[in-house]
C-alpha cells in the first residue's frame, strides 16, 4: 500500500496528488492518504465516488484523518478531471440531525429491523448531504459499539466532520462502557438542546 501525506496541503494539491498516485498503482493496489481536517477527506471521498473506486476514511485525532482509497482497473469509471479535482464545500448540512434511539429500523421482524437499520445508516453515510450530527440512544447505542455492522459506515462520516454522540446513560445501562468504537459520549441534556436546535430531525 502507497501512503501520501497531504498534511498541510491546501486544496486541491491532496486530490491531485492522489489521482497522480492512483494513475501509476497497479489495479487492485490500495493508496492511504492522511490529511489535517474534514474538508480534505470529503474531496478525497468525492474523487474515489466519481472514478467508482472503493474508499474508507478513518479519523485518528482532531487533525490527522486517513482514507484509504483502492485502485481498479485501468479506466474505470473516469470522469472529468474538471469535476474530479474540483474543492467542493462543506457538505454536511448545518443543522440538520439523526437520531436513532433503536438498533432496528421499524417494528415487526427483529432479525429484519436490524437489516434495515444498518442499511439506513449505510445510506446516509452515501448522501451527498450528510447531517450535522448522529444521536444514538436507547438501543441506538449498540450501533456504535463492537460488534455492530454499522461501525465503518458511522467512521466513515465521522472523518468528514459529522459529530457521532452516544448517550452515556445508555452506554452503562446496556454495559457497553468499553465497547464504543466510534465518536464520544454524550448526556440527555445535549441531546435535548441538539434536538430542540436543530432545523431538521431524521428519525428512521
Amino acid at each position: 500500500m502507497k501512503q501520501l501525506d497531504e498534511r498541510g496541503k491546501q486544496c486541491p494539491m491532496p486530490v491531485i496528488e492522489t489521482k497522480q498516485a492512483l494513475e501509476t498503482a497497479a489495479p487492485g493496489e490500495s493508496i492511504e492518504v492522511i490529511v489535517d481536517n474534514e474538508i480534505a477527506v470529503q474531496n478525497l471521498t468525492k474523487m474515489a465516488n466519481h472514478k467508482q473506486l472503493k474508499s474508507h476514511a478513518e479519523k485518528k485525532s482532531d487533525l490527522e484523518f486517513h482514507v484509504v482509497i483502492e485502485n481498479g482497473t485501468e479506466g474505470n469509471g473516469e470522469k472529468a478531471a474538471e469535476e474530479e479535482m474540483a474543492c467542493i464545500p462543506d457538505t454536511r448540512s448545518q443543522g440538520m440531525i439523526v437520531v436513532l434511539s433503536s438498533n432496528q429500523m421499524g417494528s415487526g421482524d427483529e432479525a429484519l429491523g436490524r437489516l434495515l437499520m444498518k442499511g439506513f445508516v449505510y445510506a446516509i453515510s452515501h448522501q451527498d448531504e450528510l447531517p450535522e450530527k448522529i444521536l444514538l440512544y436507547n438501543s441506538g447505542a449498540f450501533l456504535s459499539c463492537e460488534g455492530s455492522d454499522s461501525v465503518e459506515d458511522l467512521k466513515e462520516m465521522e472523518a468528514q466532520g459529522v459529530e457521532v454522540l452516544t448517550c452515556g446513560t445508555c452506554l452503562n445501562h446496556y454495559h457497553l462502557e468499553d465497547k464504543l468504537m466510534v465518536g464520544g459520549v454524550t448526556n440527555m441534556y445535549d441531546i435535548a438542546e441538539s434536538m430542540t436546535k436543530a432545523g431538521k430531525i431524521i428519525r428512521p
